[in-house]
């Protein structure tokens, strides 16, 4: 459950934050696996792209002053949601990853994605 607005210090205590570490954390473990010719193409892309989530959450969170700003990198983290989702898709067409785990990593993606716009939508309550 999400913390009150006002007990968040940190966008480390956003929930939303910390389920996307989470996946970026699982995605990393999981492409190491990943074969050597990928590792310039799908293994660098879906780490970027599921850490682009968390790097975009905590400028979002910096940026708190100008809603304007806020909303847009919240756009911009649920944009990096659905390219790892895109990768993802990728992964799994490519037997990198078996149905399991991609439906496990997607239905994560989803709820980030909800859990962001549900922000954005209630941005004025984020920003000062």
């Amino acid at each position: 459950m999400q913390k009150s607005n006002k007990t968040l210090r940190h966008f480390r205590d956003l929930e939303v934050y910390q389920i996307a570490f989470d996946s970026a954390m699982k995605i990393f473990n999981i492409t190491k696996g990943f074969p050597a010719e990928e590792k310039y193409s799908i293994t660098d892309q879906i780490r970027r792209s599921s850490r682009s989530v968390c790097s975009n959450i905590g400028e979002a969170w910096r940026k708190r002053k100008y809603q304007a700003y806020f909303k847009n990198k919240l756009t911009d983290a649920m944009s990096e949601a659905s390219e790892t989702q895109t990768w993802l898709d990728f992964c799994l067409a490519c037997n990198y990853i078996d149905r399991k785990v991609y439906e496990e990593l997607d239905n994560i993606y989803e709820t980030v994605i909800a859990k962001l716009n549900a922000m954005e939508k209630k941005a004025e309550s984020f920003c000062f």
